[in-house]
């Protein structure tokens, strides 16, 4: 167990900020799990100053993956954060982590039946996660609150719900509220909607600012989203950009920050097309790095066809180009 205590309402919003890398899931050529490549890419978003991990996640392909191989990601996740722990470097970064913690893990519990996704959270619970997300379909209020309450009766020391509707508004304002009001556990939303800039502002005034609230797949709209003062971002890849990003802007330095972000935005604009896009590309990235030792994913509806693989490799270029950028100190427009 990580040794943490149940966190009260408000405290998460207070120690679980900055960059939460969601990280995908590298497979070998011959399509079983990479768990070098995890721990590379682990080490390199931990020395970049991330304050946590979602592992996994639906950009870690979580519904191809079985229940032994959500434990092994997660156990190595945790295992490698234990070994690796924050540099002085990072304690800048506004979020939890000082010199020497472990960053948040938290684990998700993501899966097509009821019943799989409560397995999936009971485990979690008893490895020591931080905390577990889950994304529950939503089809009624009731129905919806009833599934919650399922997942919260395991007692996560946090439940993460993820707001995942890349196409409409997502859950009601109303059943968020009367969640968090009466679901203890309940203490962390991970948006994904659109618009997501509104909701966020809806959500955070529905809870007093209590309720933890993350940013995902708008990721797109981090500047505006920092402006709304979202707690946290959840992207895949591009560790230190977006933790530079993040350090500028609670440094006060907004035009920075924003100058940054614009440098990545045809990044954002190409790989956010398509959830299955947005993979492939992070994937690549991470392969062409060094990262993860193939791009290899598994059964996903799209593909890169000849000129989105040309168009992907260039933005690689100037992704690579940016890290180094920052890295070396060197970033100013």
């Amino acid at each position: 167990m990580t040794g943490r205590t149940q966190l009260s309402k408000g405290p998460l919003t207070h120690t679980l900020r900055g960059i939460v890398t969601v990280l995908n899931t590298p497979f070998t050529e011959d399509d079983r799990l990479d768990l070098d490549s995890l721990q590379r890419n682990v080490v390199r978003a931990l020395e970049a100053g991330v304050a946590g991990f979602l592992v996994p996640a639906l950009a870690g392909e979580v519904g191809q993956l079985s229940f032994d191989e959500r434990i092994a990601l997660v156990r190595t996740v945790i295992d490698r954060s234990k070994d690796c722990p924050s540099p002085a470097s990072s304690a800048g970064l506004g979020a939890n982590r000082k010199a020497g913690s472990r960053p948040y893990i938290i684990g998700g519990a993501t899966a097509s039946e009821p019943k799989e996704r409560l397995r999936a959270a009971e485990a979690l619970v008893r490895m020591g996660c931080d905390g577990v997300l889950v994304w529950i379909p939503y089809t009624t209020d009731k129905e919806y609150a009833e599934q919650v309450r399922e997942i919260a009766s395991l007692k996560p020391p946090f439940l993460m719900l993820q707001d995942w509707d890349p196409s409409g508004p997502g859950l009601p304002i109303p059943l968020i509220q009367r969640l968090f009001e009466e679901v203890e556990e309940f203490q962390a939303l991970k948006v994904e909607t659109i618009p997501a800039g509104p909701k966020y502002t809806a959500v955070l005034q529905a809870t007093g600012g209590k309720l933890h609230v993350s940013g995902g797949w708008a990721v797109t709209q981090m500047i505006e989203g920092l402006d709304r003062q979202v707690h946290a971002f959840m992207p895949t890849g591009m560790h230190e950009v977006y933790c530079e990003i993040y350090r500028r802007y609670a440094s006060g330095d907004r035009k920075g920050a924003t100058d940054l972000f614009h440098r990545i935005l045809p990044i954002l604009a190409f790989s956010n097309q398509h959830l299955d896009l947005s993979i492939l590309f992070f994937k690549r990235l991470l392969w062409k790095e060094g990262t993860y030792a193939t791009p290899r994913c598994r059964k996903l509806s799209l593909a890169f066809d000849s000129i989105q693989e040309r168009i992907a490799d260039e933005l690689i270029e100037l992704a690579i180009q940016t890290r180094e950028q920052v890295q070396g100190g060197r970033f100013e427009l």
